[in-house]
């Protein structure tokens, strides 16, 4: 389900401040990578991930893959950062950056 435009915004606006947890490097999207941003998608809801790739053409594609995430939505992409969301079934109030 798309995110509305709303709801696209107050997340731009939480994601302003925070740190990125996982960063994309020359290997793309490894099992390894994918794994740790299921863990931080499933945590979290709402993650930073960093693209540590030179090219925006090689940043693209793997954004294009970070899309394709089960339940995954793409709230907004600048440069070399991306902001994900992904709904929890059940959100942890003391790690959920929805919570806090």
């Amino acid at each position: 389900m798309p995110l509305s435009a709303e709801k696209r915004k107050q997340f731009r606006t939480m994601g302003h401040n925070l740190k990125p947890i996982v960063t994309i490097a020359g290997n793309g999207l490894s099992e390894g990578v994918i794994t740790e941003l299921n863990r931080a998608l499933d945590d979290h809801e709402l993650i930073k991930v960093k693209l540590a790739l030179a090219e925006r053409e090689d940043r693209q594609l793997v954004i294009d893959e970070l899309k394709k995430l089960p339940r995954t939505e793409l709230v907004q992409s600048i440069g070399k950062v991306a902001l994900l969301y992904r709904a929890a079934k059940k959100p942890n109030p003391k790690l959920s950056n929805l919570l806090r």
